[in-house]
């Protein structure tokens, strides 16, 4: 598994996801899927014919009940698992009022770090320290 990063629109026609590393009164959001058991950071895939930026907003609103937030792209990336390559889009968003959850999020959850477990642990790391240097 090897994941890069990519400067934004570089590979922009190949985006099919968007991830979105989201803060809510100084700390980071964490969601967990009603399906799973470990945490994740917000995001999901982009429809047919929306666009990035709408998926990204999409996608936060649905995953953290997120109302009002800025929301900057950070860069594109790819995730590499056995010669298949996906792209997508990371995103930071700091999030000044949540409502409720509406969709297949069971929870969600806040920290100064991330959660123990993860659903996808090989992946996360790299985003969130990707976003961190993005904020310093």
């Amino acid at each position: 598994m090897k994941v890069e990063f990519h400067p934004l629109d570089e590979k922009v026609e190949k985006l099919s996801f968007v991830v979105i590393q989201a803060r809510y009164q100084g700390q980071w959001i964490f969601v967990r899927h009603k399906d799973r058991s470990t945490w994740e950071v917000p995001g999901g895939h982009i429809e047919k014919n929306e666009d990035v930026d709408a998926a990204a907003k999409r996608e936060l609103k649905e995953e953290t009940g997120a109302l009002d937030f800025n929301l900057v792209p950070v860069c594109d990336y790819s995730v590499e698992i056995k010669e298949i390559k996906t792209f997508g889009r990371l995103y930071y968003a700091e999030v000044t009022k949540l409502g409720n959850l509406e969709y297949e999020i069971e929870e969600i959850s806040f920290g100064d770090n991330l959660p123990a477990q993860l659903t996808y642990d090989k992946i996360q790391p790299h985003i969130f320290e990707k976003v961190k240097g993005f904020i310093i």
